[in-house]
């Protein structure tokens, strides 16, 4: 399975941020490491499931880990929603210039 979804700037690791992102209504997708602690992850998993998250298993942490271009395991990632994000600054100008 590819997990080169993971390459965007909207990408979230671990628990803490995952379980925000999906209280807050942000996530679009969720992994899981197969190799993570099931009672830690059931919990966040059932929760995407009901709010209708696709839930992705990965081969183990070390691979979603790099997958997320950080130096360690993770057991879960995200994707969240870029909708919510804001426009960038204009520059004002001031006199029509």
């Amino acid at each position: 399975m590819p997990l080169n979804e993971l390459a965007v700037p909207e990408r979230v690791t671990g628990l803490r941020q995952i379980r925000r992102k999906l209280e807050a209504g942000e996530l679009e997708k969720l992994f899981i490491a197969s190799d993570a602690d099931e009672a830690l992850v059931a919990p966040i998993e059932a929760e995407a499931r009901r709010q209708g998250v696709p839930v992705e298993r990965a081969e183990d942490m070390t691979r979603l880990g790099r997958a997320c271009a950080i130096s360690r395991g993770a057991s879960v990632a995200g994707i969240c929603r870029s909708g919510g994000k804001r426009p960038p600054r204009r520059e004002k100008t001031e006199g029509g210039n």
